[in-house]
């Protein structure tokens, strides 16, 4: 079993778009419910995250967007800021921001220095779709890509890879990083929904796997062994994130792939085996999108055994 982390706050229940959103306060408790069913809580190595500084965030966003999310984050409990037709702030919302991206950075800290093996940062709101200079999609900083940020610029490494597996694409990490040759990122989405928009693979790279809706598990793996893996290994990353969205569960209803919870552990274990190759086991994922909670929940669940060894 490896010492896996679990990176968390209070704030991330705090948060809260409007009173029947999908991504709602529940996300977090559902998951932790589930690990506690599955025996799993005891054996995870707990760290309450910190908050990210603007000074990390500007490293990926304009510093004018930053301040702009600063400046017009609610201030009062009956306040709500709409940022876009699905994406709010409340006065918790920049709190739950903030750690949500010093979740990854902790998260960083710890793998990097061997206090553990790897980590699951269970946060909220997401980040992956939020790019330089937009909040869209529920995120406001683009936390895995704080992260990948921050692990080159103090670490000095120089190989980064992301595979995010969301059912939307990460539009946000691809376009912080799209003339970033350091890092290789990987996307598998369903096409043709949110945010409807991707840049043309480069290898080496950059890696999007458009899926047509109702892909299942049988030829997810096969398209994630043969465009995904390949890719990875050549890379060689010396430190690989995870953007980890669990809504292509067949229950979402959000999208329309078919995988089970099981896939989720699945593609945990063969990144980790590249991690093992080439980064020295070391890993970092962070949860993204998964509407429908007991998919989240029994998703997830498989994602964080996988990083502890145990599937």
């Amino acid at each position: 079993m490896s010492k896996t982390a679990l990176v968390h706050h209070p704030n991330s229940v705090m948060h809260k778009i409007s009173e029947y959103h999908p991504e709602r306060p529940e996300r977090i408790t559902a998951v932790e419910d589930s690990l506690a069913a599955n025996g799993l809580t005891d054996l995870l190595v707990h760290q309450q995250a910190r908050q990210a500084a603007r000074s990390e965030l500007v490293q990926v966003h304009k510093p004018e967007y930053v301040d702009w999310i600063f400046e017009h984050a609610p201030t009062a409990e009956s306040e709500t800021i709409q940022i876009d037709g699905d994406t709010a702030m409340n006065v918790y919302s920049l709190p739950s921001a903030l750690t949500a991206s010093g979740a990854v950075l902790d998260a960083v800290d710890n793998v990097i220095n061997q206090d553990v093996e790897n980590a699951f940062c269970l946060v909220r709101p997401p980040g992956h779709h939020a790019e330089r200079a937009i909040a869209m999609g529920f995120c406001f900083f683009d936390n895995v890509a704080v992260g990948a940020q921050y692990v080159m610029d103090k670490y000095d490494i120089e190989r980064v890879a992301i595979v995010d597996f969301d059912v939307h694409h990460g539009n946000g990490t691809e376009d912080i990083f799209l003339n970033e040759k350091r890092v290789l990122f990987c996307s598998t989405f369903q096409e043709y929904i949110f945010p409807g928009k991707y840049a043309p693979s480069q290898p080496g790279h950059l890696v999007n796997v458009p899926l047509p809706s109702g892909t299942d598990s049988g030829l997810y793996r096969q398209v994630f062994s043969e465009k995904v893996l390949p890719e990875l290994d050549a890379f060689k990353p010396e430190f690989i994130f995870f953007s980890a969205g669990f809504d292509a569960h067949k229950n979402d209803p959000l999208a329309s792939l078919n995988l089970e919870a099981e896939d989720f552990g699945w593609i945990t274990e063969q990144v980790m085996e590249i991690a093992d190759a080439h980064a020295q086991s070391r890993v970092v994922s962070t949860l993204e999108g998964g509407y429908d909670l007991d998919g989240l929940a029994q998703s997830a669940t498989q994602h964080v055994k996988s990083l502890m060894r145990l599937n």
